[in-house]
């Protein structure tokens, strides 16, 4: 293993991970994304603040560079590499240190990274998330949900991942602390699929 490009893959991975399209986004329209809606530079407060089209490309692109991050580790260097590379751009999206560690929540970049690691995690993982969205119409519960049952999913599916896995879950878990104390206090919102109404916090 050439040492050298196993740690040069993981740290390209962390700066992937900086890269905030809600945050640029954001301001090519002259706006703070974290001053506004929830804060979060994430999707679902993108889809408040600027609309359909500047949330799809958000998610896209969040989704995409955790990919390209574990693409780069199995490319260049090891499996390894790659388990830690999805930890890196997860870290970079969530305390970016080019946007003075203010980043987003983490779930669509760790969907990204984890599915190029392993397919079927992934998949298995983002329909966790579909089904309790439609199951409780809250958006918060899908990712709470998906992270409580991730370390169980890596078990069985990528057991190299799980300590690694596991660590992503509790940090999910802790980036949704506000919207845990609302759904315990049934003050979080719910989306409604017949008409446009206020989304959960994400």
């Amino acid at each position: 293993m050439n040492r050298f490009i196993f740690f040069l893959v993981i740290i390209i991975a962390y700066f992937l991970g900086n890269i905030s399209p809600a945050t640029l986004i954001g301001r090519a329209h002259g706006i703070d994304i974290k001053k506004e809606g929830s804060g979060n530079a994430g999707t679902t407060n993108t889809l408040r603040v600027l609309g359909p089209k500047a949330a799809l490309a958000t998610l896209i692109i969040d989704i995409g560079k955790g990919a390209v991050a574990v693409g780069l580790g199995l490319l260049f260097s090891t499996h390894v590499a790659a388990m830690f590379c999805a930890l890196a751009a997860f870290l970079g999206h969530i305390w970016p240190v080019l946007f003075r560690f203010r980043g987003g929540k983490g779930v669509a970049v760790a969907f990204g990274a984890v599915t190029m690691l392993n397919w079927k995690l992934g998949l298995l993982a983002l329909a966790i998330v579909v089904a309790s969205v439609l199951i409780t119409r809250k958006v918060s519960m899908g990712s709470i949900i998906a992270a409580v049952t991730f370390p169980f999913l890596c078990w069985k599916l990528e057991p190299g991942f799980i300590y690694i896995g596991t660590l992503m879950a509790l940090i999910v878990l802790f980036k949704h602390r506000s919207n845990i104390v609302r759904l315990i206090h049934h003050e979080e919102d719910s989306i409604h699929f017949r008409k446009r109404d206020n989304i959960g916090e994400e």
